[in-house]
């Protein structure tokens, strides 16, 4: 899911910008930007529930231990 917020945190950004170099209407700055700011808490809980899952199986599964 890492992926998927990296994208979203990318598009609200260039959307952003776009939007702020043409003069766009300010709320669509604002909805740019406060979707930017909420998924920064977003793809750190998906960082850290990756990290733990990836934890979690390599005490669980040998199979799935990284080298």
């Amino acid at each position: 899911m890492v992926p998927f917020a990296i994208a979203g945190l990318a598009a609200f950004a260039i959307a952003g910008v776009v939007i702020w170099l043409t003069d766009g209407p300010d709320s669509w700055l604002q909805t740019c930007i406060a979707g930017f700011l909420v998924g920064i808490p977003g793809l750190l809980t998906m960082i850290v529930h990756d990290r733990n899952r990836r934890r979690r199986r390599a005490i669980t599964h040998a199979e799935f231990r990284e080298n």
